[in-house]
């Protein structure tokens, strides 16, 4: 049995369905089971809509990209929405949103905010991608009080929880596997911590939202962003800072709190990615110096030393011991 706090995942596609019947099919299967919204394709080009949907605990998180076409909650469809409000985010393309008769979308990056038990249309106007959140209303009543102020408008891209919250989704989607349901229920946490604040929380619940969910989501980018730049020789806190728009000295503290530091993270994950390097086949043409170099050590003898200290063998072995598991699945 699927243990409720883990991450599951699902993906739905009309590329699955017979041209003919696409439009009809996903009506039935994802606008009235699973969206409750009412489809109106706009103009004449082939429907298409492709969503995955993550499951977390207490969070449901869909995301894909849509063709033009209306997606209408009618007051028939709204009472199924009782227990959940929606924050969505415009990834790409043009898009409208409206409720209480008010635009909800301020351009790629903003955020509609779907009041419940209310109607609603939103609009891809063009090709585009999305990303919504539904969130459970008991929760978020207590993380932001005050978060019905935000019904009727756009939570714009420039906001700095919306941002780590789109982010966080992200990297959650990429990197966090159905078997780790305690990293899943920890990530639901800290989404719902960065979504009051996008909601505009305050005070005291804004102070506790600030120091769970955004302090966990502010290092696990940076962390993802060192990973993507590992093979970077200029790769620093300073650099790191740069990007994410805050200072050398709080990339440094926010790794403290971890227990760790930056340079101890990026060291231990440099040499991580060359031990998979040595014995994954795909990387076989590249030597040692050229692994070493591509995991971002400038220095080979460094390399050498620091991988023996750390794994206990030189790369060399580890490189020899593949060479025979190659052979062996060749044979």
């Amino acid at each position: 049995m699927q243990d409720e706090r883990s991450l599951r995942r699902a993906r739905i596609s009309t590329d699955v369905f017979p041209q003919a019947s696409r439009l009809q099919t996903w009506r039935e299967v994802y606008g009235r089971g699973i969206a409750a919204v009412d489809i109106e394709p706009i103009g004449d080009q082939p429907f298409q809509a492709d969503v995955t949907f993550c499951q977390l605990p207490g969070i449901s998180i869909a995301a894909g990209s849509r063709s033009p076409a209306h997606y209408v909650v009618s007051k028939e469809l709204a009472v199924r929405t009782k227990d959940v409000m929606a924050i969505s985010v415009l990834r790409s393309g043009r898009a409208s949103a409206t409720q209480f008769g008010k635009e909800l979308i301020s351009g790629v990056g903003s955020a509609s905010v779907i009041a419940p038990l209310e109607p609603s249309t939103s609009t891809m106007l063009t090709a585009g991608s999305f990303v919504t959140l539904l969130l459970p209303l008991p929760i978020i009543t207590r993380r932001a009080p005050h978060y019905s102020r935000a019904f009727g408008r756009s939570i714009p891209s420039s906001n700095t929880a919306l941002r780590l919250l789109t982010r966080y989704v992200d990297i959650v989607a990429e990197e966090v596997t159905s078997s780790e349901a305690d990293v899943a229920r920890s990530a639901s946490e800290h989404m719902l911590d960065l979504a009051a604040l996008a909601l505009g929380a305050r005070g005291d619940f804004a102070e506790l939202a600030i120091q769970r969910g955004g302090t966990a989501a502010r290092l696990m980018a940076i962390k993802s962003d060192i990973g993507m730049a590992l093979g970077d020789l200029e790769l620093s806190t300073e650099s790191i800072a740069l990007r994410h728009g805050i200072s050398p000295r709080y990339v440094r503290k926010l790794f403290e709190q971890d227990g760790t530091s930056f340079s101890a993270f990026v060291l231990a994950e440099r040499l991580a990615k060359a031990q998979r390097m040595l014995v994954e086949q795909r990387f076989s043409h590249l030597n040692i110096a050229q692994i070493a170099h591509e995991s971002g050590f400038g220095d080979v003898s460094y390399f050498n030393r620091t991988f023996r200290r750390h794994f206990g063998s030189r790369p060399s072995d580890f490189r020899e011991a593949a060479k025979c598991v190659w052979r062996e699945q060749r044979e």
